[in-house]
């Protein structure tokens, strides 16, 4: 896999249910292997500096049914069993009610 210059990748986390994207966190290869190894998802907090597990201090945990790799090698999908809100915000998912206006029709 293709980390970046930090030696993070990212990871874009999906239900694995129903198909919503979750959120999207930043892993390092320690985090990945807490990930795989463990069953539940971990990340690394660019702005703490540290590793952290989903839902150690919410109760909101993720637990892994599935790990892909794109195409490109650079970048994660993981599917999970979501328990509880994914978004510190409290919601389901960190895309709920924030929605950009664009222009979603063409003619070419």
């Amino acid at each position: 896999m293709k980390f970046n210059e930090q030696g993070l990748i990212p990871a874009i986390i999906q239900d694995h249910d129903g198909g919503r994207v979750l959120m999207l966190g930043w892993m390092d290869e320690e985090a990945l292997h807490r990930t795989r190894t463990t069953g539940r998802v971990w990340f690394w907090s660019r702005s703490r500096r540290e590793y952290w597990r989903k839902g150690d201090t919410s109760g909101h945990r993720q637990y892994v049914r599935d790990i892909e790799v794109d195409c490109d090698e650079d970048t994660l999908l993981i599917q999970v069993e979501q328990v509880g809100a994914a978004c510190h915000t409290g919601t389901r998912s960190c895309f709920d009610g924030r929605t950009l206006e664009a222009v979603t029709d063409h003619d070419d």
